[in-house]
């Protein structure tokens, strides 16, 4: 009898609360090949038939903007298939909340999960899609000795499982890539592409991805990164040298650089913040003269290009007479020479008697200046100066194989600079963390510009090679980092640039987040499709809550399935008819539902609930009876777990 009311079966049941629909929590993250589905029904609506592509109208829509035949440029290799439907696969995992390894958990918008990265990208896809301003990762450059990710396309949150020690199997998840593999490039695209691919799905329409890589992959991620972003959003390839001195035991060169590659959502919309002037620049600029207008500096007035009315002499005050030299022209005609010369913006040298120079004001020109493709380690730092940095936050004495590709803070608060407004509360997500080089450059950029840009970082718990006591995993290294830096730029609060007219103090906490098996029960989809066998399996688990499930678990589990951020908040309530229920918002973007986790609803609950037609009421579905389903379901919208 049960389970024919868990199926809405009930022969005694009225016509109102036989037509009640109980909308189910997902049981898994967002859906990607949904949302492209969905994309392209708003360009294409009539190339969408019974909910599928037809291809074939669409070549038709599309007409000669559709390419095919063997002919077509593609980008391939052995495993690309397998890559693909891993993406497409949603996640069944979980994040937990861990508030006793953060600082200031409930405030605090910067978050570090610890986890696989690419089931922690799908659990985001939902929460974050299109609100991210900046990416920065720094993947494994597949050397042959580094770490790579061969994902389990199987059952990819078992495999992260089994690393982690939370079931009991064989095997590890981590593998090394060696060059001998017949599989050595495929292996490292394989799992790079589907992380790009959702990478590219939390991007704002101007936000910019930025990805450190040497000359093992540069090719390969180049063309991956054409094939994901499209190549007609490449910005630039930055070579940054990595090094300061020259490397006398390489065999046959020295690599003194490493390169980053840049590529915007939509490089029409996206544009570069402007870098700071150096002090070096800004001491170029003098007054001599005395001008009022401020300082300035001078710039040659001849150029090669070929102007027909911008060859004539001039002379100077002191009588020397001038023409462009050999080849060379006027950058003006003579009315705006003249012009130019009345209004004092020309300078003929402390004896008035020199080639002319054109004066350009720091007043009239651009706060910044437009980043170069070259950085050098004497504006952004080194690996030597990296490695440094990281000893001085956290004492971990085995630094081999840990330190190795450590980035310097300068480097990424280049990166930032470039990539974010000072002005906005941006996000930036690294899901390749390593030591968390982003968030310390991150957060000691914000003290500098007085900005509040957060961040969400990622890390797989790789083992150490060599655990001590308090840092067995790298994570442990990430978060102790945070941890360090913060504590110390808490000593010295005052030292901060608030921004104009903000009243925002600088956010000097992180939350922390695990990757897990999921708290609610997991349905196959054939056993959903089949009512007898559902019909038993809700028999033998009539709650479909795990063994030990916590409120707070679950709560941030549906949070995460319905598109709330990880800076959503809860509080609970008594109600006078003794239900405890949740109040549950997300500030982020304003979405709000109400929680009871309670074995029963009672059927007075909505006396005591302001619900309305469109909130949302979530509860288990053991919960309910027929008549407070009924209720519900006319008051609000209803789920049910």
């Amino acid at each position: 009898m049960e389970t024919k009311r868990v199926n809405y079966a009930e022969e005694s049941m009225s016509e109102q609360q036989r037509t009640v629909k109980r909308e189910r929590v997902a049981l898994t993250s967002g859906d990607v090949s949904a949302g492209q589905v969905a994309r392209l029904r708003d360009l294409f609506p009539e190339v969408i038939v019974e909910g599928k592509i037809d291809f074939d109208k669409l070549r038709t829509t599309l007409g000669a903007a559709a390419e095919s035949g063997p002919g077509r440029f593609h980008f391939g290799w052995a495993g690309k298939d397998d890559a693909i439907s891993l993406l497409q696969t949603p996640s069944a995992g979980t994040l937990v909340p861990c508030p006793e390894e953060s600082i200031n958990f409930e405030n605090t918008g910067n978050v570090f999960i610890e986890g696989d990265n690419l089931e922690v990208l799908k659990l985001l896809f939902k929460p974050y899609f299109g609100r991210v301003k900046l990416i920065y990762i720094d993947p494994p450059y597949n050397t042959g000795q580094d770490f790579v990710y061969p994902d389990n396309y199987a059952d990819p949150l078992k495999a992260y499982l089994q690393l982690t020690g939370q079931v009991d199997a064989e095997g590890n998840l981590l593998t090394s890539n060696p060059e001998t593999s017949g599989r050595y490039h495929s292996a490292w695209l394989s799992m790079m592409y589907p992380r790009l691919f959702l990478a590219r799905q939390l991007l704002q329409e101007d936000g910019l991805i930025c990805i450190s890589i040497d000359d093992h992959e540069v090719h390969h991620l180049r063309i991956l990164l054409n094939e994901v972003f499209g190549e007609e959003n490449f910005i630039a390839s930055v070579i940054w040298q990595k090094v300061f001195a020259p490397k006398n035991t390489a065999m046959h060169f020295s690599e003194d650089h490493d390169y980053i590659l840049i590529y915007a959502r939509d490089a029409d919309t996206w544009r570069p913040s402007l870098l700071p002037r150096s002090e070096e620049a800004l001491a170029r600029y003098e007054n001599p003269d005395g001008d009022p207008r401020g300082v300035w500096s001078s710039s040659d007035m001849t150029a090669r290009n070929y102007y027909s009315d911008a060859q004539f002499e001039v002379t100077a005050p002191g009588g020397n007479v001038f023409t462009p030299s050999r080849g060379n022209y006027w950058r003006f005609n003579r009315a705006k020479f003249a012009a130019l010369d009345k209004d004092n913006r020309i300078w003929w040298g402390n004896d008035k008697n020199s080639m002319p120079r054109f004066k350009r004001f720091l007043s009239e020109v651009r706060e910044g200046v437009i980043p170069q493709t070259l950085w050098k380690f004497e504006d952004v730092g080194h690996t030597q100066e990296a490695k440094k940095e990281l000893l001085e936050h956290v004492k971990y004495e085995n630094t081999d194989n840990v330190l190795d590709t450590v980035k310097p803070t300068r480097l990424l608060k280049r990166i930032l600079q470039i990539g974010t407004d000072p002005k906005a509360d941006n996000l930036v997500l690294d899901f390749f963390a390593g030591s968390c080089s982003t968030a310390h450059a991150l957060l000691a950029l914000n003290r500098e510009d007085g900005s509040n840009r957060r961040f969400i970082c990622v890390q797989l718990p790789e083992p150490l090679p060599k655990p001590e006591s308090q840092l067995k995993k790298l994570t442990d290294v990430g978060k102790e980092r945070i941890r360090a830096v913060i504590e110390k730029f808490a000593k010295d609060a005052g030292s901060r640039l608030d921004l104009a007219g903000s009243e925002k103090p600088q956010d000097l906490g992180f939350k922390v987040f695990k990757l897990a098996k999921p708290n609610i029960e997991q349905w196959s989809q054939d056993e959903e499709r089949d009512p007898e066998a559902y019909g038993q399996k809700l028999a033998l688990f009539n709650d479909p809550l795990v063994t030990g499930w916590k409120p707070e678990n679950v709560i941030w589990e549906v949070a995460l399935r319905e598109g709330f951020s990880l800076n959503t908040r809860f509080a609970s309530e008594n109600l006078a008819n003794g239900n405890q229920v949740y109040d549950v918002a997300d500030p982020d973007t304003g979405q709000k539902f109400m929680i009871c986790l309670d074995d029963k609803i009672l059927i007075d609950l909505m006396k005591h609930c302001e619900l309305k037609a469109d909130d949302l009421f979530v509860c288990r579905d053991t919960a309910l009876d027929d008549s407070a389903a009924a209720n519900l379901a006319l008051q609000c919208r209803l789920k049910t777990i």
